[in-house]
């Protein structure tokens, strides 16, 4: 019998995390986007005060998925939320448990660490990945809309 397992992700684990990262990039037909490295990842989920933390989800010992998160902060309910940046398994490992193992291992950590929230955020034409959330009891937010600032407008707007 095969077994998922979900452990923290360590240092020794960043090429696997770039390797799902540019997996997920490809999905999202973003991969022209990723800017990571492996010297990258290194500074800013493995840095001594980095804020960053990741999952690795094996299955009989090999990768086959991950999760990013980080935790923010609400202000209405004067406590923590964690945040999933991203969450990611390989399309031949699907239907395997790994993302709702990913899921409940996030949802275990945000109740552990006293947050008030889990939220993320999924691409509006990702309707597959929005199924499989709602079917879990998430909730869209339909009343809020993200804004980004990033590269030059960030530098320029950040200077004046």
């Amino acid at each position: 019998m095969s077994q998922l397992t979900i452990r923290p992700a360590e240092v020794t684990d960043i090429d696997t995390i770039l390797y799902f990262i540019k997996e997920l990039a490809i999905y999202e037909k973003a991969e022209h986007e990723v800017l990571a490295t492996p010297e990258t990842i290194r500074s800013s989920m493995f840095a001594e005060h980095s804020g960053v933390h990741g999952l690795i989800c094996e299955l009989d010992g090999e990768a086959i998925g991950f999760s990013v998160y980080f935790y923010n902060y609400s202000t209405w309910l004067a406590k923590p939320g964690l945040y999933l940046e991203d969450l990611y398994v390989s399309p031949e490992h699907r239907g395997k448990g790994a993302g709702i193992a990913l899921l409940k291992r996030l949802a275990q950590i945000a109740v552990e660490k006293g947050c008030g929230r889990f939220e993320w955020s999924c691409l509006d034409w990702n309707t597959p990945s929005r199924e499989f959330y709602e079917s879990l009891g998430a909730e869209p937010q339909h009343e809020w809309i993200g804004y980004r600032m990033s590269g030059e407008t960030l530098v320029n707007f950040a200077e004046k």
